[in-house]
């Protein structure tokens, strides 16, 4: 793509919806949304605060070390053979949340978001073996699988958002291949991964 404005605004659209922001969207919504609204902002702050540093800070830090150290670019990094430790680091993140918040005794449909976001990790880094597929379109795949299920397992109206997040889903997918970083195949994988994850994690559990 030669046309620069196509090309920034595909970077600009890949950075806002990078996949770390799948746990936080989803726990912010359910803080707004659910009857945990009903909880004190404090509360609700510091959580989500604990959601963002183990989701976003952490993962990005160490993610951002490792490609330094070895002197690579993020288009580098995105090699598939380059792609184990960051889905390393994104588990141990995840989990470690996971851990702390059954510890922490939080509503089990709260973790249940979290462990959606690290059971597709899992599946990705385990995918990754045979095959490249897109870590973002797995997390915007995601987004719309959980948002299915919570409407289900809720009883309301996710029309809308659904909507918005399909539409979002399909902005992010022509991000990353206008930027030349996955082709149609790893980006339908990702989608389909993602939403299996999302849906069936806090579905049934």
């Amino acid at each position: 793509m030669n046309n620069k404005y196509l090309i920034l605004a595909a970077r600009t659209i890949s950075a806002l919806f990078n996949p770390f922001y799948l746990p936080t969207v989803a726990v912010t919504l359910l803080l707004m949304f659910s009857y945990l609204n009903q909880l004190d902002n404090h509360y609700r702050l510091a959580f989500a605060g604990i959601v963002v540093i183990f989701t976003w800070i952490f993962p990005l830090i160490a993610i951002y070390l490792y490609r330094r150290i070895n002197g690579w670019t993020s288009h580098q990094m995105s090699r598939r053979e380059r792609r184990f430790v960051p889905y390393i680091i994104n588990i141990v993140c995840y989990g470690s949340l996971y851990i702390l918040m059954r510890s922490l005794h939080i509503p089990t449909f709260l973790s249940t978001v979290v462990m959606s976001a690290l059971s597709l990790q899992m599946v990705c880094a385990l995918t990754n073996v045979w095959i490249k597929i897109s870590i973002h379109a797995a997390a915007s795949g995601a987004v719309v699988g959980m948002l299915m299920a919570f409407s289900l397992v809720f009883h309301f109206n996710a029309i809308a958002w659904l909507c918005l997040s399909i539409l979002l889903s399909g902005a992010v997918c022509s991000s990353r291949m206008i930027l030349k970083v996955h082709n149609y195949r790893e980006l339908f994988f990702g989608v389909i991964i993602g939403l299996v994850c999302g849906w069936a994690v806090v579905y049934f559990i």
